[in-house]
């Protein structure tokens, strides 16, 4: 199974979206929905409407079967800190990472590699086409890769 639809399957895991992909995250999250999983997200990039959707902080001790943190890379060091901590605790639930910048080969330099089970990088290219990287973490280390490119 192609790894871009094995991430909509997730029982549990963390998945790093970066580079700001609106569409990928919204799909992510709508199938996710629709297997009956309450999400809550700390903030929403992208306008999505559903009532199994709900908006907070995943610090406090509400228990929902999926959540939405935006940009885990992009926040000062102690905020890393405390998600950091929060995302150890919670390794049995299904976490989507949305960071807005791109960020690909550079991911072995954030501490976050060792918490991801995959990572996804989308960048538009100027000439014309989209290109979708997917990698899948093991112990931080990167088992599996996969490229997918889309002509506009």
């Amino acid at each position: 199974m192609p790894m871009l639809k094995e991430i909509t399957n997730l029982e549990r895991g963390t998945v790093l979206l970066t580079g700001d992909a609106k569409k990928l995250g919204r799909i992510y999250l709508k199938s996710w929905i629709r297997r009956g999983l309450r999400i809550l997200a700390d903030e929403l990039p992208f306008e999505i409407d559903d009532e199994n959707l709900f908006i907070g902080s995943p610090y406090e001790d509400a228990f929902f079967d999926a959540y939405l943190i935006l940009n885990p890379v992009s926040r000062p060091k102690e905020d890393r800190a405390e998600l950091y901590s929060w995302l150890k605790k919670n390794r049995d639930r299904l976490i989507l990472l949305y960071e807005r910048k791109y960020i690909r080969d550079s991911i072995m330099r954030y501490g976050i590699k060792e918490l991801i089970d995959y990572l996804i990088a989308y960048k538009r290219e100027t000439v014309g086409f989209e290109r979708i990287d997917v990698y899948r973490f093991e112990g931080g280390n990167v088992v599996e890769k996969k490229a997918y490119i889309r002509r506009r």
